[in-house]
């Protein structure tokens, strides 16, 4: 079933300040780019995350709770649950819970992403405090993958910061701009996984 492949996957990884971000991204990005999206929020361990449920109001894609196991699809958004590291492997997902350590889930998720897609990894860093995204997209960028940061619409520059200051981000933009960037990405790299 390899229409079920997607062409790209895309680790979108925020902390303080990245709801409307996260808004922002997928009312501007089609339902049906080939490409399947993870987003890894800092939530605290004992909140009941709401954030699948949100950003479904915000995108004609299915949205759900990421689980271990889980096939990664093409046109499918994928939410990290409340206190779990999330990884990708062998096209699957898998969920470690509890988390190994506070505020390190969007390194993990990119460092996994980058072994798993290599050239066909994406990782975007979104607003929040702290550095959390910067060593991901190093290791997305030695695979050969894509990475952005959020530009100054961010509302916690910290993380968009780090990551940038690795010198490993491509594109700065804001959140918005991004989907026009990814479907360029698309087109160059052609969609064949």
């Amino acid at each position: 079933m390899e229409i079920f492949h997607p062409s790209f996957v895309v680790g979108i990884g925020a902390s303080a300040g990245g709801l409307n971000a996260f808004k922002a991204f997928f009312n501007a990005s089609p339902s049906n780019t080939g490409m399947a999206f993870a987003v890894i929020s800092h939530i605290h361990p004992d909140a009941h995350s709401q954030l699948a449920e949100i950003l479904s109001r915000h995108t004609k894609m299915t949205v759900v709770l990421a689980a271990s196991a889980m096939k990664v699809r093409a046109d499918q958004v994928y939410v990290i649950p409340g206190n779990a590291d999330l990884l990708i492997e062998n096209g699957s997902l898998q969920v470690i819970s509890p988390r190994t350590r506070r505020n390190a889930q969007v390194d993990i998720f990119f460092t996994s992403l980058a072994i798993a897609m290599g050239a066909r990894a994406v990782g975007i860093v979104f607003s929040g405090y702290d550095g959390d995204g910067a060593e991901g997209c190093k290791r997305i960028k030695a695979a050969g993958g894509t990475t952005f940061a959020q530009d100054i619409s961010a509302e916690v520059s910290g993380m968009p910061l780090s990551a940038r200051a690795t010198g490993c981000v491509d594109f700065v933009l804001s959140p918005d701009k991004i989907p026009a960037e990814l479907d360029k990405l698309s087109m160059r790299l052609g969609t064949a996984p």
